[in-house]
């Protein structure tokens, strides 16, 4: 928790002394820094750092770089968990092109940022663009890692739900057993 955050705010000051604030490594550690925070819950914190993240990233690489995804990504986060559903999908939809143009559109991270607008999908309740989405997602996830991969159960586990509540609950515990059988 806070301990881990303190850590890793010493570490970005660190960064910022040794390899400055206009570098990518600086970047990525914001990203890193952002991520704590909104596991912590701490949203507005989050937001600020990959803000700044994303403004060193275009400075620095305005030809695009897979780390402005991350940012981009970050920031639909958080406006998903503020439930600015249409905020949160403007912004996956960012990473979402901007990964397929650094890392290919077959990437694991693309298609993890496939099922996180399905979740917004979802809950919007538009149960058949999520569930469309979702195997979009755990197709592109499948092709990049393969079926056996722990990357592949939480989308299984997202679109057994996104099953059930269409009523289709064969298809539920048919994507359950799967995950299960891979966790």
């Amino acid at each position: 928790g806070a301990e881990a955050l303190a850590m890793q705010q010493k570490v970005l000051d660190i960064m910022r002394r040794t390899v400055g604030s206009e570098s990518l490594t600086f970047a990525t550690t914001l990203v890193n820094l952002g991520n704590s925070y909104r596991s912590q819950g701490m949203l507005e914190e989050a937001l600020a750092r990959y803000e700044e993240g994303l403004g060193i990233v275009r400075r620095i690489h305005p030809e695009r770089n897979v780390t402005e995804g991350c940012c981009l990504e970050g920031i639909g986060h958080i406006y998903h968990g503020q439930r600015r559903f249409e905020d949160a999908l403007a912004w996956y939809g960012k990473a979402h092109r901007m990964y397929r143009k650094t890392v290919g559109p077959e990437s694991e991270d693309v298609g993890r940022v496939v099922c996180n607008i399905a979740r917004v999908l979802s809950r919007q309740g538009k149960r058949d663009d999520s569930n469309e989405k979702f195997e979009e997602g755990l197709a592109i996830i499948r092709r990049a890692v393969g079926d056996e991969h722990p990357q592949v159960a939480d989308p299984l586990y997202s679109l057994a739900e996104c099953k059930e509540e269409a009523g289709d609950l064969e298809g539920a515990i048919v994507c359950l057993r799967e995950a299960q059988s891979i966790c």
